[in-house]
């Protein structure tokens, strides 16, 4: 595979025009993550969610690496799925972690790709890799879009 900027921008593309897959699944995301937690989380716009791929794809070094885990994910396909499982799974948590950006949201990222991963289906002949990339565009979107109580204001474990 070959990554040039003619395909970065082709992923950029595809990642927005998939928002009417992504947002609801981020919405659901953060229904079940704010039940468990106790908390109420905002809802994410498509507007927000289009806002956030084009931040992330707007740094070029964080693009590239976007674009061909995008790419590696929409094609990625084994026998079978099972003997795929692990590298589908590296792959979706390592991308749900890229988009979010810096520590600790890219542990979160990490952590929330799972909790999306395990409600995401993909259609009969979709590559093994195609559900996954969902979760991860799920995960790493809603992780990094503020709306999160504990992210309202500076945190107090700041030193002055």
């Amino acid at each position: 595979m070959q990554i040039t900027q003619t395909v970065v921008r082709t992923e950029y593309d595809w990642v927005r025009e998939r928002a009417p897959v992504v947002v609801p699944l981020v919405n659901e995301t953060r229904s079940r993550l704010g039940e468990q937690f106790g908390v109420d989380v905002s809802s994410v716009s498509v507007e927000e969610y289009d806002d956030c791929i084009e931040a992330v794809f707007a740094d070029g070094d964080r693009a590239v690496n976007v674009a061909a885990l995008t790419r590696l994910l929409r094609t990625l396909d084994v026998d079978d799925d099972y003997p795929g499982f692990v590298v589908d799974e590296l792959l979706g948590r390592e991308l749900a972690a890229m988009i979010a950006g810096d520590q600790p949201l890219r542990l979160l990222a990490e952590a929330t790709f799972h909790v999306a991963d395990v409600h995401t289906h993909g259609r009969e002949g979709d590559a093994a890799g195609a559900d996954d990339l969902d979760a991860a565009l799920a995960a790493g979107t809603q992780t990094r879009i503020p709306g999160w109580p504990w992210r309202e204001g500076a945190s107090p474990f700041a030193v002055e």
